[in-house]
């Protein structure tokens, strides 16, 4: 497709399906080699099948051990790490609710994956962009956020949409505290995005009717659409680019 990322090395969580596998295919189809990371071993393997240079990883982004050893398998050969995306994420349809309804487990889950999650993936990033010794500095780091954590869209998902504001959040913060080490950190945020399994669970016809009218582009998502702002920014383009919130949601947040 490209050569926008020739020469990066990647590790992209989440990667076995959706946003994730769409990014890292994509990531690859620009000359990275990337490390299509994700709890699902079997379908992440799938997504490198006949892609050059990609390799797939167990990880399991609540566990930091797990995390570390994911990192340290990209660093093995001492080329360094580049870019890392933090997409692993959940979104407990059925039982998140509005706070009085909803239960201790949803809520732990909920940011046990998509806030701690993100943090123990972003904090092995920076060890390894600020430690690298491959003679190159710094690199990239993005998050993936929603509108929920952004504004009222998600009232009806309280620990969802409190663990993507987290998410918001930690972004501003460590990038403000590794620019000097040259490390760049972003937020994407998707709007409602159409993948296999957002379909399969709130996928019914009245719900996808009810977020495209509250979309001004009057349409849903997909990861195509995801793919193009994350090559931007694992790239050398958007070497100016920190702490900020890069919105793909048809306009959903703007009104």
């Amino acid at each position: 497709m490209g050569e926008r990322l020739i020469g990066k090395r990647a590790l992209v969580t989440g990667a076995a399906s959706g946003i994730g596998r769409a990014v890292a295919t994509r990531f690859a189809a620009e000359g990275a080699r990337v490390v299509f990371a994700d709890r699902d071993l079997d379908g992440a393997e799938r997504a490198v099948h006949d892609l050059p240079g990609a390799v797939a990883v167990h990880v399991d982004v609540t566990d930091e051990d797990s995390v570390a050893a994911a990192c340290a398998q990209v660093l093995a050969d001492g080329a360094g790490l580049d870019v890392v995306v933090a997409n692993a994420g959940v979104q407990l349809f059925g039982a998140d609710a509005p706070v009085a309804d909803l239960d201790l487990d949803t809520w732990r889950r909920t940011l046990e994956v998509n806030l701690t999650g993100t943090f123990l993936t972003v904090k092995h990033a920076v060890r390894a962009m600020a430690g690298r010794t491959d003679g190159r500095r710094g690199g990239s780091i993005v998050c993936t956020g929603s509108p929920t954590g952004l504004n009222g869209e998600g009232h009806d998902f309280t620990a969802y949409s409190t663990s993507k504001a987290g998410v918001h959040g930690l972004v501003r913060t460590v990038a403000a505290a590794y620019a000097e080490h040259g490390i760049r950190v972003n937020t994407v945020v998707p709007g409602y995005t159409e993948t296999p399994l957002v379909t399969a669970i709130s996928g019914d016809q009245a719900s996808r009717a009810a977020i495209v009218a509250r979309t001004p582009l009057g349409r849903p998502g997909t990861p195509a659409d995801v793919e193009g702002i994350m090559v931007y920014l694992a790239g050398d383009e958007s070497s100016f680019a920190t702490g900020a919130l890069f919105r793909v949601d048809g306009g959903m947040t703007s009104l």
